[in-house]
């Protein structure tokens, strides 16, 4: 298998942004910045596409985020116009009103709940600005095993990074010049303090070697396999029940009939 050549890919992965971006009639790229790699290399991705003058980069601490000077640093090398949103009367306000109404708030429901205020804020964000056009940032690694939050940072119009994995995103920050610092930092869920490896109870360094190669430890191989099939919900088109009935607008047919040959 060829090694992966970050300079080779470039080309074609910005007039692909390109295109995407004119295809949604958009025109300024809409991105959450947390500091980490994915955030860094598609922000830094856009700046090459749409010039930094399109390019709206969104820092949204949920209270008080220690690493908050990593989301600061990447805004300034990539001299990007910015804001900070701080989103924890968002988050807060839920699950306030949760506890009022007599529900308990899950672990999972405020891991995934400030993913979700962050992209609403995202798109409020987006459709204030001139032609604004919110980038999904997540990478392959992470999608494959379905680590991410459904209508948080899975959304967006387009995903630039969507097929590359972990290590792949670092080549490509590192071709754009991208300093190390933003392109190692561990990515973590923001409440427990573990890393999503952690969390995981593997590497993605192992995942990538297994969508690549095809090269992986059995018992690893199982849990991969296991959370990929079911998490392959958050990717999908929303599915639409087939009633049978017409829709007779010919440049429209064969997106509501997704059968028809």
């Amino acid at each position: 298998m060829a090694e992966f050549n970050a300079k080779q890919q470039l080309p074609g992965l910005l007039d692909w942004m390109r295109a995407q971006i004119k295809a949604c009639g958009g025109k300024t790229a809409v991105i959450g910045i947390s500091g980490g790699k994915d955030s860094s290399v598609t922000a830094a991705l856009s700046v090459a596409a749409y010039g930094r003058e399109n390019v709206v980069g969104v820092l949204m601490p949920d209270g008080v985020q220690p690493d908050i000077d990593y989301s600061n640093g990447l805004v300034d090398v990539l001299n990007i116009r910015h804001y900070t949103f701080n989103i924890h009367g968002g988050t807060s306000g839920i699950l306030d009103e949760m506890a009022r109404v007599g529900i308990d708030a899950s672990r999972q429901t405020k891991v995934n709940l400030p993913s979700r205020i962050r992209m609403a804020t995202l798109y409020a964000i987006a459709q204030s600005e001139e032609g604004g056009i919110v980038i999904n940032t997540s990478n392959l690694s992470e999608d494959w095993v379905g680590y991410c939050t459904i209508y948080g940072d899975s959304a967006g119009a387009f995903s630039p990074l969507g097929m590359y994995t972990t290590e792949e995103v670092i080549a490509l920050g590192a071709e754009l010049g991208l300093p190390e610092r933003f392109l190692i930092k561990p990515p973590s869920d923001g409440l427990t303090g573990k890393t999503d490896e952690d969390n995981l109870g593997f590497t993605y360094h192992a995942v990538n070697e297994y969508i690549r190669k095809g090269e992986v430890d059995p018992a690893i191989k199982e849990q991969i396999d296991r959370k990929h099939k079911v998490s392959r919900f958050k990717f999908q088109t929303l599915p639409v029940y087939q009633n049978g009935l017409p829709i007779v607008l010919p440049e429209e047919t064969d997106y509501y009939n997704p059968n028809k040959k």
